[in-house]
């Protein structure tokens, strides 16, 4: 029986994480920060061989204790999936406080790297097992206004690098899953940053316009998401790194074919309309701006 821990199961990708691996046949430990935010992951489970351990990654303490309680009770965790993660809002970098890098930082970097840290001493002692980062097309290329959120992305996707070439000796298998636009409650969440209308920096306020429309125009949903998660563990070609969802996947080529001053410079045009036509060439993403 393979013993799986997914992180941040609370709503949304998470969920559909955890849900895909118990259906698949695996002992799943759903990390929650209570016992009632999963309380509908466990109903929705039903028979399924999932349990939830209350876990905060973004502290040390609870981390560890939480892993050692899924190792008592099931002996190892033989796939992690760092899951767990917040959206730090949309906002320039002059007008984002510093209390929101290091917030952002906390959970979608060192969260993950507290987790891998306390599982892969019993992976590389057993010369198996996998670790799946769930980073975000933001993590490959960023837009005016995902200043905090696409640094710890860009920096979990570095960490899933550099991971797995040191434990590739020892049978790990180590993959990046980077989802585009995803319909999930992190979206609905409040920002903690208040936008102003009357910002010097229009960047930020059009990648909000590019984010709610995107989502208007349907995108990508969690169970697309636990799909490539469940092929990244399988497949017998793995990759390291994974898109999910058609505008991260456009991203991905267009992103490459640019300069980085093309880039860069498409972004710093004038017109709404050029910006808009911009970002609808790179993501694919056919919507009017709001």
């Amino acid at each position: 029986m393979t013993v799986s821990l997914v992180t941040g199961c609370s709503t949304g990708i998470g969920t559909a994480i955890a849900l895909r691996l118990a259906r698949e046949g695996h002992t799943v430990h759903a990390s929650v920060r209570t016992e009632a935010s999963g309380a509908g992951l466990l109903e929705e489970a039903g028979e399924l061989d999932l349990s939830l351990v209350i876990m905060d990654v973004d502290d040390d303490e609870s981390v560890t204790t939480g892993i050692e309680s899924v190792i008592e009770q099931s002996g190892r965790v033989d796939v992690l999936v760092n899951n767990a993660g917040i959206g730090g809002g949309l906002g320039a970098i002059e007008e984002m406080p510093v209390e929101v890098f290091e917030s952002v930082l906390n959970t979608n970097l060192l969260g993950g790297v507290r987790c891998i840290q306390a599982v892969l001493p019993g992976m590389r002692e057993r010369g198996e097992g996998a670790v799946v980062n769930i980073t975000s097309a933001a993590g490959q290329k960023v837009l005016a206004g995902q200043g905090a959120y696409a640094a710890s992305k860009f920096a979990m996707e570095a960490v899933t690098e550099a991971l797995a070439v040191e434990v590739m000796p020892f049978g790990i298998r180590v993959a990046a899953v980077g989802p585009g636009v995803v319909a999930t409650p992190i979206f609905t969440k409040p920002s903690p940053v208040s936008p102003d209308p009357d910002t010097p920096y229009q960047g930020a306020a059009r990648m909000t316009d590019y984010f709610m429309a995107a989502l208007s125009a349907g995108p990508a949903v969690p169970e697309d998401v636990a799909d490539v998660v469940w092929h990244a563990l399988t497949t017998d070609a793995p990759m390291l790194r994974y898109p999910v969802g058609a505008d991260a996947e456009r991203m991905a080529v267009r992103r490459a074919e640019l300069s980085d001053e093309a880039w860069v410079g498409a972004q710093t045009v004038e017109s709404d309309d050029e910006w808009w036509a911009f970002v609808t060439d790179v993501s694919g993403v056919q919507a009017p701006k709001r």
